[in-house]
């Protein structure tokens, strides 16, 4: 399996998220695509949650295509406080988000970063 992580502008984004990933599971290729912050570390954090996230659903049986209806679908509707679509109990992949955000959460501190900082930065990238 090969995992790839890049940082593109917003407006780039399949729909609105500041992470996406993209499975080919024939050439067995991951492929992550983050909103730039201008931060390495918020960029890579986002991109590590995604991956975990990924890889669990991938292992799990959990579609691509599943996770995108359900976020789409999710960010056609909501409110903008309505958190994200993983943090939604019926949400297809809800066990495989709440693990990659505790992951990137340790991962956070680890790398010297407020929480609530990161996630509003992570946030105005999507301005």
């Amino acid at each position: 399996m090969r995992l790839s992580i890049f940082p593109i502008k917003h407006q780039a984004q399949r729909y609105e998220t500041v992470g996406d990933w993209v499975w080919d599971p024939t050439r067995q290729d991951l492929t992550i695509y983050v909103s730039k912050t201008g931060n390495w570390k918020s960029e890579m954090l986002v991109g590590i949650h995604e991956a975990v996230e990924a890889l669990l659903c991938i292992d799990r049986g959990i579609s691509q295509g599943d996770v995108d209806n359900f976020d789409v679908a999710f960010e056609d509707a909501r409110d903008k406080d309505d958190g994200e679509p993983g943090d939604e109990p019926a949400a297809p992949y809800f066990k495989e988000h709440a693990v990659a955000t505790e992951i990137e959460k340790k991962l956070c501190a680890e790398l010297g970063m407020d929480w609530d900082a990161y996630d509003k930065e992570v946030s105005d990238a999507s301005l």
